[in-house]
């Protein structure tokens, strides 16, 4: 009997570390999380846990309510250009902003066209004319923004559709296409997360710098001790790694470097235990790797043309390193694409059809340069990219195609051999 219930209670606790782990990693993924999403029930089971977790470990603040949850994470990098919302430019968060400040103020619900047509209503302040942004719903590629913002809100439940479609609001006007949403404040206002609103600076006062805006929205006061300071270095460090796939001992200061080097043991080991992540750690730095996948935007390997064609550009580099090339030579954007255009004779007909076109190499480069700036395996800058040390996991040998049954059979009926 003794026996039975130590079991019992083993597997309820191995129940309640999965449970939390799993919770973890979907706010990380999801750290705006709508009553609807698939792990919602569980954040709310582990509600106090995992505020203290986050608070602790990250020194990120999680609020979660019947409403939804909202983990306000800020990253250690405020100027990571290699962030942001996928197709984004800065005109789309501008027509973002404008959005969310159209809904602040709108009923429960609102419609496509009257979202649309009070944006442009605020589009027109002398400010934003000085910088140079305008918007009018006149075009078809601007009515395209709006509903890509719109998508954008919908998916982080923000707004909920009621009725309607998009698509005809793109294609036939804002006179003839409509869509009705549920606008859902609690998700609305869990938006922007800075310690300090901008709406909090008088006119005039506001920092002149993009670079100290950033750093007026989102820095938390740092009490005047040594233990203070130390905490703050903690937590920099440690969202870093749960948000960067790579930290390289270069790229930190002084002060952090020797933190970060006496403490990432000790660190990696709390943040595994927690997210199911596995550390690898070398001279150069620190990965927390995840053998799933699901705890990354940007995977690697993947499947579809620009993943594979970033895999081939990720194993050319690396082997140039091994063959005895400086690990940190600059090469050109245009080698890189010179590369690809003798890929393409070899790998070309598994890519999609636009990729086999002459001259595409050109677009793949640019594609797989930035997958792998954003894994942190590549630099880049204006004299060309430069791999960075977590390249060297990529430097396989030469790929060997099989293939198999009916399609290796009609092959050799052929007479011919497997590429």
């Amino acid at each position: 009997m003794y026996r039975t219930s130590h079991d019992i209670r083993e597997r309820q606790q191995q129940a309640e570390r999965d449970e939390f782990r799993a919770a973890v990693r979907s706010l990380l993924m999801t750290p705006l999380m709508s009553p609807t999403h698939q792990d919602f029930a569980v954040v709310r089971r582990h509600a106090g846990p995992l505020q203290d977790w986050f608070a602790r470990e990250t020194g990120w603040v999680l609020h979660v309510e019947r409403e939804g949850a909202r983990l306000y994470k800020r990253p250690a990098d405020l100027t990571d250009a290699t962030r942001g919302l996928p197709g984004y430019g800065r005109g789309r968060y501008v027509l973002l902003c404008l959005a969310c400040a159209v809904l602040e103020r709108a009923d429960p619900q609102i419609t496509l066209h009257m979202l649309g047509e009070r944006v442009l209503d605020l589009a027109v302040d002398p400010t934003l004319a000085a910088c140079g942004y305008s918007f009018t719903l006149g075009t078809q590629n601007e009515r395209r923004d709006l509903v890509a913002v719109c998508r954008v809100l919908l998916d982080l439940g923000v707004l909920q559709r009621v009725a309607g479609d998009e698509e005809s609001f793109v294609q036939a006007g804002r006179d003839h296409g409509d869509a009705l949403y549920d606008v859902h404040r609690r998700a609305l206002a869990g938006m922007l997360a800075a310690v300090r609103g901008p709406s909090t600076w008088a006119a005039g006062d506001a920092p002149a710098t993009l670079d100290e805006r950033l750093h007026a929205l989102a820095d938390k006061h740092v009490a005047d001790s040594e233990e203070a300071r130390r905490t703050a270095l903690r937590h920099r460090i440690a969202r870093q790694l749960l948000d960067d796939p790579v930290i390289y001992v270069e790229c930190l200061d002084p002060q952090t470097r020797a933190y970060f080097v006496n403490q990432r043991g000790a660190m990696a080991a709390r943040l595994c235990e927690a997210t199911g992540l596995m550390p690898e750690q070398r001279a150069e730095g620190l990965a927390l790797t995840d053998e799933t996948g699901s705890l990354t935007d940007v995977a690697m390997p993947a499947e579809g043309t620009d993943a594979h064609v970033t895999l081939l550009v990720a194993e050319y580099l690396a082997r140039r390193a091994k063959d005895g090339h400086p690990a940190f030579d600059t090469l050109p954007e245009q080698d890189i694409a010179h590369f690809l255009g003798e890929a393409r004779e070899r790998f070309g007909r598994y890519w999609r059809r636009s990729a086999r076109e002459p001259g595409s190499e050109r677009e793949l480069a640019a594609i797989a340069i930035e997958r792998l700036e954003k894994l942190r395996l590549v630099a880049r800058d204006a004299n060309g990219v430069q791999a960075r040390p977590a390249l060297a996991r990529f430097a396989i040998g030469e790929a060997d195609i099989q293939l198999f049954g009916e399609a290796r059979r009609s092959r050799d009926a052929l007479g011919l051999t497997t590429p």
